[in-house]
């Protein structure tokens, strides 16, 4: 898997990633106590690097696939391995948690710790990452609905089985759809204005959607049981569109469901 961390990270198991977390959790709460709640995030982050030997910023990851090349960086990392994630929100969201397990996947570790300064007292929590790269590059395929003959099938399928199978399941969305996004040509030929049309033949309008083929477009999303429901909210979309078809892309931690939506169901 082409990674390339600029400095190398071990994988701690619970016990040690504990024990670095309270070292480091000690300086956190002292430095908020001394600087309060309302600075930047980054001040927060040198003053630990001041106070703790061989906390390193903003460690620099690499990520490339074919073509593709994205880089990450790594809020704070520890001498001994241990990465942190640092905020200065109101409160933790989704999103936060997301980022963190997707840097954990990618550089296969196990164990990392979200880090709020904002708020009245330091808010922590540790996040985890259950599956090793290995474990989440083993999934299956299915396309009992997918036909391979309608528009972008083949080109969508080509080039996103290859990405999971060098990078695994479990990685952020917006990773897969970045990168199968570039591949497809690049965001200025995949990402277009699609008119929408009303009932009664008026333009509406456009919308933004994703092409992997002049007619058709594609969807990815990470539901564990999909609602019976999608196809048919795929499909409503699509009959406003001068479109035949969405490719949509199901992705759990071990199975791809490609599916074709088309007007008519098949």
């Amino acid at each position: 898997m082409p990674i390339r961390c600029a400095v190398p990270i071990p994988r701690l198991n619970q016990k040690q990633f504990g024990e670095i977390s309270f070292r480091v959790m000690a300086h956190v709460f002292a430095i908020h106590r001394d600087f309060g709640r309302l600075f930047d995030e980054r001040i927060y982050k040198q003053e630990l690097a001041q106070r703790l030997p061989g906390v390193r910023l903003e460690t620099q990851v690499d990520v490339t696939h074919r073509t593709f090349t994205k880089r990450y960086f790594l809020d704070v990392l520890t001498a001994e391995g241990a990465l942190f994630e640092f905020k200065a929100v109101e409160d933790f969201t989704p999103r936060h948690r997301a980022q963190l397990l997707n840097y954990l996947l990618l550089l296969d570790l196990a164990h990392g710790k979200l880090v709020n300064l904002r708020s009245a007292e330091v808010q922590h929590e540790f996040v985890n990452a259950a599956m090793t790269t290995g474990e989440r590059r083993c999934f299956a395929v299915q396309r009992h609905d997918f036909d391979v003959h309608s528009p972008g099938a083949v080109a969508l399928e080509a080039i996103l089985i290859p990405l999971l199978d060098d990078f695994g399941t479990g990685l952020d969305l917006s990773f897969s759809e970045e990168a199968v996004t570039h591949l497809l040509g690049g965001e200025a030929t995949v990402v277009r204005d699609v008119e929408v049309i009303s009932c009664d033949g008026t333009t509406l309008g456009t919308q933004r959607l994703s092409l992997c083929a002049p007619d058709a477009a594609f969807r990815f999303t990470t539901l564990a049981i999909p609602p019976t429901s999608s196809a048919d909210h795929c499909r409503g979309l699509l009959s406003h569109l001068p479109l035949e078809a969405i490719q949509w892309i199901n992705i759990t931690n071990h199975e791809i469901t490609l599916t074709t939506v088309t007007k008519t169901p098949q």
